[in-house]
């Protein structure tokens, strides 16, 4: 068996226990066998091109993202040009974190304009139950409504809240504000 097979495999490996995926739930995502999951992982096969792009799949990656094995060093870079951007108009935000499976937080950076607000009053959550948040205002002034209730934030003030509740930001001021979001996802429940 080449290295280059145990390779994928402890990868395959790693992303699967990083997403809290059994071989079973991989299986039915990729359609993969749990048994050919096994030797893949245990490096006693190298799995075929094809079986490799049903993997991939099953992480919601492409083939070369699974594929990519010269990621040993457990660092990724997220240059300012190659942050995903959203939003737009009054509201833009840059994620600074990578889009790793199984990456438990995200990092992102929202400007408001003076007037304008994240989301709308009553806009459901965007995260999944459990889930926390913690902002930081860097420029400016921020309000966050959360659960019917108004925090008033200056420029280097953080608030924590439970992300699964009904929020949103505003600007109440005269220039664009801006603040770090970090969101990290709720603890799986059994």
């Amino acid at each position: 068996m080449s290295s280059n097979g145990h390779a994928i495999g402890s990868r395959i490996r790693t992303l699967r226990e990083g997403m809290d995926l059994s071989l079973r739930d991989l299986a039915e995502r990729s359609g993969v066998s749990a048994p050919m999951l096994s030797q893949v992982e245990r490096g006693e096969t190298s799995p075929t091109l094809a079986v490799a792009e049903r993997i991939a799949g099953g992480f919601d990656l492409t083939l070369s993202q699974l594929l990519r094995l010269d990621e040993t060093d457990g660092v990724s870079v997220v240059r300012q040009d190659e942050r995903r951007r959203g939003g737009g108009g009054r509201h833009r935000y840059e994620v600074l974190t990578p889009p790793l499976p199984g990456l438990r937080a995200e990092v992102s950076l929202h400007t408001l304009s003076p007037g304008a607000a994240t989301g709308e009053p009553g806009d459901s959550p965007m995260h999944e139950p459990g889930s926390r948040e913690t902002a930081v205002v860097a420029a400016g002034r921020v309000r966050l409504v959360c659960g019917g209730l108004v925090y008033e934030l200056e420029e280097g003030d953080a608030v924590t809240f439970d992300a699964d509740l009904p929020h949103h930001f505003e600007n109440p001021g005269e220039r664009d504000a801006r603040f770090q979001a970090i969101v990290a996802a709720g603890l799986r429940r059994s």
